[in-house]
């Protein structure tokens, strides 16, 4: 496919993305808010971008994305990338322009401190921050809250009790509490620290609360200075929780892999992890025999993986638990923190990864792409033969009022609008959704026996337990319920529903096959709902002008035809009124409206 047809299926999502030329090498690395919008920019017409742009979309051959979570994770992987692709159009970075980390030392009397400059052996690191500005808030907040020292005097306990040192100004201004000085004791001061640290790692939610109540306090008072102080401590910390999983102190090596699975083909995602960034993601897909587990499959892909980059990481982090053992390596399945949100973000992409191929195999091959999903239905449902023709019914009243119902057509796996019917409901009274079913399938298909149409291959339901048996009812009282396949679709948790099987069906929620059904059940309530509204429209205008003394059906159609609406019957003049349905019409319509003749 031309790059250009496959910008148009980029999503509107924050990420990454890597131009390759023909030779296979990353000759430019990017960030976006929203890839789709930003790749198509560079595809336009050459005078409107730079000589030094120009060249390089003209070698373009290629181009691969990662979806990340938010902006902050897409600078801090493209920083990565650059550095370990090196391409050839991008400023690369240099070690000073990394990106900034809080470091607590590992002191009796700790230090907290930004730095660029990554040690581990200087104490615990938290980060990396995509804005300096924001970790600087943070170490400001800090020495807000506890009062911390930022010297770099080197003493401990023991030498504070034996030579205590002279405080600083930052004492006598209140910023620090001379623990130099032997003027705060060892367990006090550390109260703070572990009180900072806590935060760093996440858990300041209270503290969030508990601003937030100080703030509106304060509002309510009207001292609006110390309310918005309170405001900025709680968007500081709201802030702070979008760290970034993309680099990560406390991750060494590993690998990451995910797949998810659609009918018989898996979409895989590897992430290669190395000193805490990612450095490397691929997207494959792979097709599975019938025979084959996904079990299997996830293990072909670490195989297929393994062969292309050599040897893996000691620790191998999967998205489901396989039997696969490998000499020297530590296979698992986390279940929190970072590394369970680094297999969450593989699988994040691999469903990108897997929506890419679908929309492109449907924009190339639509024929193609529809017979897949429907012999993925038939699979699903168990049926003997493809459903070329399907229908779908759905119900539509308000508190019983105006009560429809819709059909819509799919063949092929695509509309039908031509073969789009609507029903007014004629013998059901109130809002009885399992009767007025009923009535709409025996009309529906007891016209079709009359005029030998052919029946569809499958008819879904919207609806539960209640509604499929009423419309099973229908279908069996016409003799036709061995002929077709007939379930129900549930919209809570969008399960299909078998007749006579008392457990539903739960397809995976990325099958082709369920999002069709979804689709043909969506289509259906909007037909339904548009034909409510028009014909409850229609009700409204009739009631008011029915009201008018006089005004019988075929005066109101005269009105209508002559003004167009009611509104405009209603500031109709005499004489226009007159010139329509004659001078006592026209007087009985004025004295209703509370107007006087002119």
């Amino acid at each position: 496919m031309d790059i250009r047809e496959r910008i148009k299926l980029l999503p509107n999502a924050p990420g990454v993305y890597r131009f390759y030329d023909s030779a296979g090498e990353v000759i430019y690395v990017g960030k976006a808010k929203s890839l789709k919008n930003r790749v198509a920019q560079y595809f336009v017409p050459p005078d409107r971008l730079t000589r030094k742009t120009a060249l390089m979309v003209s070698k373009i051959a290629d181009l691969q994305h990662t979806v990340v979570d938010s902006e902050s994770d897409a600078l801090l992987l493209e920083n990565n990338l650059i550095k370990q692709y090196k391409p050839k159009y991008n400023i690369l970075l240099k070690d000073s322009k990394t990106y900034p980390w809080i470091c607590v030392t590992d002191e009796d009397f700790p230090r907290i401190f930004l730095t660029r400059r990554f040690i581990k052996s200087n104490g615990t690191y938290f980060g990396p921050y995509s804005s300096v500005r924001h970790a600087r808030s943070l170490i400001e907040l800090f020495e807000n809250l506890f009062p911390l020292r930022d010297c770099r005097n080197r003493f401990t306990q023991e030498s504070v009790r034996s030579k205590p040192l002279r405080p600083c100004l930052n004492y006598h201004t209140g910023k620090c509490k001379a623990p130099c000085a032997g003027l705060i004791s060892k367990e006090e001061y550390n109260e703070g620290i572990s009180e900072s640290v806590r935060l760093l790692k996440g858990g300041g939610r209270e503290m969030i609360r508990r601003y937030t109540e100080r703030m509106q306090e304060a509002a309510g008072r009207l001292a609006f200075e110390e309310a918005e102080d309170y405001r900025k401590k709680t968007e500081l910390l709201k802030k702070h929780y979008d760290r970034s999983l993309i680099v990560s102190a406390d991750i060494t090596d590993l690998d990451v892999f995910s797949m998810i699975f659609d009918g018989y083909t898996g979409y895989g995602n590897y992430l290669r992890v190395r000193q805490g960034c990612i450095i490397q993601s691929m997207n494959l897909a792979l097709k599975m025999n019938i025979e084959e587990e996904q079990e299997a499959m996830l293990e072909s892909f670490i195989a297929e993986i393994s062969f292309k980059f050599g040897d893996l990481s000691r620790e191998i982090l999967v998205s489901q638990p396989i039997g696969m053992e490998m000499p020297g390596k530590e296979i698992h399945v986390p279940q929190r923190g970072e590394k369970a949100g680094l297999v969450e973000l593989s699988r994040k992409n691999a469903a990108a990864f897997k929506f890419d191929l679908m929309k492109q195999e449907e924009h190339v091959n639509p024929d193609e792409y529809h017979e897949k999903v429907m012999e993925q239905l038939r699979n699903a449902l168990g049926m003997e033969k493809l459903p070329r023709h399907i229908e779908c019914f759905d119900n539509s009243n308000i508190q019983g009022t105006n009560p429809v119902a819709s059909c819509v057509v799919f063949r092929d796996g695509k509309p039908s609008k031509s073969d789009y019917r609507h029903f007014n409901i004629k013998t059901v009274v109130g809002a009885n959704d399992f009767a007025s079913m009923k009535e709409v399938l025996t009309r529906r298909y007891s016209r079709m026996l009359r005029e030998g149409e052919e029946l569809p291959d499958l008819i879904v339901i919207d609806g539960g337990k209640g509604q499929l048996s009423f419309a099973c009812e229908a279908l069996a009282e016409l003799g036709i319920l061995e002929d077709v396949t007939v379930v129900g679709l549930a919209k809570r948790l969008e399960e299909v529903i078998i007749p006579g099987d008392p457990y539903p069906l739960f397809l995976d929620k990325n099958s082709s096959a369920l999002k069709l059904m979804m689709q043909i059940r969506d289509e259906a309530h909007r037909f339904g709902i548009t034909h409510h509204r028009n014909r409850r429209s229609k009700s409204q205008i009739e009631s008011r002008l029915r009201d008018i003394p006089g005004v019988g059906e075929k005066t109101e159609e005269t009105l209508l035809r002559r003004f167009g609406s009611a509104s405009r019957v209603a500031n109709a003049t005499y004489e226009d009124l007159t010139a329509a349905v004659g001078k006592n019409l026209a007087t009985k319509i004025l004295k209703f409206y509370n107007k006087e003749i002119q």
